[in-house]
């Protein structure tokens, strides 16, 4: 019986729909046979929306032409078509919608995945166009509390008299987070399973949703303390509720509140090239704040006041080599130097022994 054989063009909407649909139902894994998150599948589906947006508004037909069916002249028009996609479509992330390196080049990385899929699942030969399509990327600066500032956080008792009860269970929630340097998706799914306690010593242990490396945390009393204040109520999570985009919202506030307005510069690339905010446009620190400021404050803290790396990755998730991991090994350092330049500047200041009072 003759096989059906492929058509010469394939509709490629309709293709992406079905990549999605098997990352959903579980028909496609990742790399070490584990599901796809929901976040991963999630970021497809936003993909698929940009692609379908710029095919309309750019009046730019999308289409799969599988290589084997096409002679050397349609390989030719073939390879323009994709190379015109690229540039046509970051055009469309960057000057159209205002995206920077690291959105467009991570809608990039996923057409490129999704282009394999086609390849090694589907067994519909594309050609190698799409590892033409470039990814790129920006050096996005880390932006995180200092020991100083986490403390006046925990302890600043005035700062409480002056926030709105919300404000008061954000603040439980952030110092918290500033903590334990879980992600805001992990903070959210805490449970009274989480705690173990033993000789007085509370501990959580958790597992990432995200990298599924499991973690075990022992709690300072602080901690214990806002985990105690709402463990009294029948919750089912151990951690007051919000969803990210509140608690995005409310984090601005709590540190605007505290007084973290000092001025930061944030620099964003298109392109591969750096742009400074203007002066019209200085950022303070509470503007730049959002959930994964706790993360990044609690690995930056235990670095800063002598943690082992080790320790930290191992509390963290990262691995060794991570580059991710290695901005925070820099903001800590910075921290260690001015600590050691001021007791250098108090050890000049003494007077030697023996001499004249």
């Amino acid at each position: 019986m003759a096989t059906k054989q492929q058509p010469k063009e394939l509709n490629f909407i309709m293709l992406f729909e079905r990549f999605i649909n098997d990352c959903k139902a579980n028909r496609r894994l990742q790399a070490n046979g584990s599901k796809l998150s929901k976040g991963c599948i999630q970021n497809y589906e936003y993909c698929f929306q940009l692609l379908q947006q710029f095919s309309q508004k750019k009046q730019f037909g999308l289409r799969i032409r599988p290589v084997n069916k096409l002679n050397a002249r349609e390989q030719a028009t073939e390879k323009n078509y994709w190379t015109k996609f690229y540039r046509r479509f970051t055009d469309y992330l960057y000057s159209d919608c205002g995206h920077y390196d690291n959105y467009a080049g991570a809608n990039i990385k996923i057409i490129r995945t999704f282009f394999n899929y086609l390849q090694n699942e589907l067994l519909i030969n594309t050609g190698d166009f799409y590892k033409k399509f470039y990814v790129c990327k920006e050096d996005v600066p880390v932006f995180a509390l200092l020991p100083e500032e986490l403390n006046s956080l925990i302890y600043d008792k005035e700062l409480e008299k002056k926030l709105s009860p919300v404000l008061l269970r954000v603040k439980d929630v952030f110092v918290f987070g500033c903590t334990v340097a879980l992600r805001f998706s992990d903070l959210m799914q805490l449970k009274k399973a989480n705690l173990r306690v033993a000789d007085d010593s509370w501990y959580l242990i958790v597992r990432s949703q995200k990298t599924k490396a499991d973690t075990q945390v022992r709690l300072p009393d602080y901690a214990v303390m806002i985990l105690k204040k709402y463990m009294r109520k029948a919750n089912t999570f151990l951690l007051p509720q919000f969803n990210k985009s509140n608690m995005n919202k409310y984090v601005k506030q709590l540190t605007e509140a505290a007084g973290l307005i000092h001025p930061v510069q944030k620099l964003r690339s298109r392109r591969g090239i750096a742009k400074k905010t203007s002066n019209q446009q200085i950022l303070r620190f509470c503007d730049v704040v959002t959930t994964h400021t706790m993360r990044r404050s609690a690995i930056t803290v235990m670095l800063s006041l002598g943690v082992p790396e080790q320790i930290v990755r191992k509390i963290s998730g990262h691995s060794a080599g991570s580059k991710e991991f290695y901005k925070y090994i820099a903001i800590a350092q910075a921290y260690q130097d001015n600590e050691t330049q001021k007791m250098f500047k108090k050890i000049e200041a003494m007077q030697p022994m023996g001499s004249a009072a």
